[in-house]
């Protein structure tokens, strides 16, 4: 039967995962009347497929690694606030960014030199003493960068505990109902959504959609050109622990995270798990939302793992998965008040850092709502900077 909220709310979040919960999380905190909607479960999308990376090592100096360093500071508060039954398992594990030649070597002291200026920590660390980082290793890499505030979470749980913290404020959360439509009032403003379930009324609508961001701009009559970058996962038998003791990437892997190529691209990242299992990605490539299982990634990536740690060449892997990154063009989220439909707001096409940055998203958009000061400058991820497919400009005034 039909159902429509009785009491008036002042926003309504499209997406139970963890971008929408953190955006539910401040909202509330701020004290605003919120209901979160999802079509599926509580990290059921790209949440439920990550990793839990809570990365900086990874981010060129710019807007993104702004949002990345308050998002750290933010996951540590979180992590200690939160009650003991909500433990997201935060994770200060530190990144190590190895480097296989003096080449790649070069290029991440450039990278490293840019990062550290706009506040990132990063050692450089010489050939003789990354066995005393990571022990299993292979020999004859020519150094790295060893990154301490690299760190990682459960994103379920996380997504979880984030979204019983705004139920304990009262957030109404709707799951397994799927929004249909956007609605909006004769001056075009939004009014709320319908579900198959009736309608829910607010003056401002969220949308944290991930890699469906750009279908619910569309139900409001709006444009954000947001793809699935698909990604798999390769999942090791529990192995001792403190085998693999941070997140341990070769260098090629960050030219990989700022590609806009389709095509099939793999650098291995290698972590161990507080449970054993040892966690292998990252792939990426551009094939809609194709979960057929790629041979293909699968080998490069077990052949990469095991270049950088030959101990994983023996390791059975018990199982792999996919998800889909919400992708953007330029690589920057798209966060913020949407000039061109007046109440919709976005918090989407983060691709693989949205567990990373959901605190600082959070803030941004909760600032918005509010009209109180954001924590950083808001302008790079303005929603309206892509142009209408049929190519006419972006909103005037939109960052290019």
């Amino acid at each position: 039967m039909p159902t429509e909220e009785r009491a008036p709310l002042d926003v309504v979040i499209v997406g139970a995962g963890v971008v929408g919960a953190a955006c539910a999380y401040y909202a509330t905190r701020a004290g605003l009347s919120v209901a979160v909607v999802d079509r599926g479960p509580v990290a059921g999308g790209t949440t439920g497929a990550g990793e839990g990376n809570l990365l900086v090592s990874d981010k060129e100096a710019g807007p993104e690694l702004e949002l990345a360093l308050l998002s750290t500071r933010l996951w540590r508060e979180l992590a200690a606030g939160l009650p003991p039954e909500d433990a997201v398992e935060h994770e200060l594990k530190g990144g190590l960014v190895v480097a296989p030649d003096e080449t790649a070597l070069t290029a991440l002291r450039a990278f490293a030199a840019g990062q550290r200026a706009a506040g990132v920590v990063a050692h450089e660390v010489p050939p003789a003493e990354l066995a005393a980082l990571e022990p299993q290793l292979a020999p004859g890499l020519a150094g790295g960068f060893h990154y301490p505030q690299d760190a990682q979470v459960q994103p379920a749980k996380a997504a979880a505990a984030l979204l019983r913290a705004a139920r304990h404020r009262g957030a109404r959360v709707r799951l397994g109902e799927e929004v249909t439509a956007i609605l909006t009032g004769t001056a075009g403003a939004v009014r709320g959504v319908r579900t198959p379930r009736g309608e829910i009324h607010a003056p401002a609508v969220v949308n944290a959609a991930g890699t469906w961001g750009g279908r619910v701009a569309e139900l409001a009559g709006s444009h954000l050109p947001v793809l699935p970058r698909r990604g798999f996962v390769l999942v090791t038998e529990p192995l001792p622990p403190g085998l693999i003791r941070h997140k341990v990437y070769a260098a090629d892997y960050i030219a990989d995270v700022a590609s806009g190529s389709a095509g099939l691209q793999s650098s291995a990242v290698v972590e161990g798990t507080p449970a054993g299992p040892v966690l292998i990605g990252a792939t990426r490539e551009r094939v809609g939302f194709d979960r057929t299982l790629s041979t293909e990634a699968l080998r490069r990536l077990a052949g990469q793992a095991g270049a950088l740690f030959p101990v994983l060449a023996d390791a059975h892997v018990i199982r792999t998965y996919c998800g889909f990154r919400p992708y953007l063009p330029d690589h920057l989220p798209a966060i913020g008040p949407d000039p061109r439909v007046p109440g919709l707001h976005h918090a989407c096409g983060h691709e693989g850092a949205g567990i990373g940055l959901a605190p600082a998203t959070g803030l941004l958009v909760t600032a918005a709502l509010t009209g109180a000061e954001p924590p950083l400058p808001a302008e790079p991820f303005r929603p309206d900077r892509f142009p209408p497919p049929d190519g006419t400009p972006a909103t005037p005034g939109a960052a290019s």
